[in-house]
C-alpha cells in the first residue's frame, strides 16, 4: 500500500478525534490486573467533552481493574486509523454517578446501567495521552495529548 495523502495536522486530527468521540459508540478498553494480566474488551461508552463514561459490572476482570488500577488504555480504529487514548479512571456506583453521565450513557446507547444490575457501575476516564495517525508519515506528530494537556 502506498500513502498518497497527505500528513493531517495535529490541529485537523484533533478536530476527528473530538468528531469521533461524539458519533462513536464502542470503544476498546484495555486493563491489567495486579499481576499484569491483560484484559481487552469492547464497551460502550459516552464523551462529556472532558471525559469518557464507560459502565460494566464491578466483579468482572474489566470492573475490577479500572477500579483496583485506576488507569485504562482505549483504543479506537483500525491499523489506518488509530486512536490510542491513555486514561485515568474514577468508579462510581450507580447512586453516585452524576445524574447528567447517567442520562446521557441512556441516550446515547439506549441502555442504562444503573436498572440492570445492582453490580454495574460507571467509570469515569480523564484522557491524559491520547495519540492519532493514519500511516507512517504522520508518527511523527502522533501525539495530541500529553500530560493531560492538548499538544500543537
Amino acid at each position: 500500500m502506498k500513502i498518497t495523502e497527505p500528513p493531517r495536522t495535529s490541529g485537523q486530527r484533533k478536530r476527528e478525534l473530538l468528531d469521533r468521540l461524539e458519533r462513536e459508540v464502542d470503544v476498546w478498553v484495555a486493563t491489567a490486573d495486579r499481576e499484569g494480566v491483560p484484559c481487552l474488551v469492547a464497551l460502550w461508552f459516552v464523551w462529556d467533552g472532558e471525559h469518557l463514561w464507560l459502565s460494566t459490572r464491578l466483579t468482572n476482570p474489566t470492573g475490577r481493574n479500572l477500579r483496583e488500577g485506576g488507569r485504562a488504555r482505549l483504543a479506537f480504529g483500525d491499523t489506518r486509523d488509530v486512536v490510542l487514548l491513555d486514561g485515568e479512571v474514577e468508579t462510581y456506583t450507580r447512586e453516585e454517578v452524576p445524574k447528567e453521565a447517567a442520562s446521557a450513557f441512556l441516550a446515547k446507547t439506549g441502555w442504562d446501567p444503573g436498572r440492570d444490575s445492582a453490580s454495574y457501575a460507571y467509570f469515569r476516564v480523564r484522557p491524559v495521552a491520547v495519540q492519532a495517525w493514519r500511516e507512517e508519515h504522520e508518527l511523527s506528530t502522533r501525539h495530541l495529548m500529553r500530560d493531560g494537556v492538548w499538544v500543537g
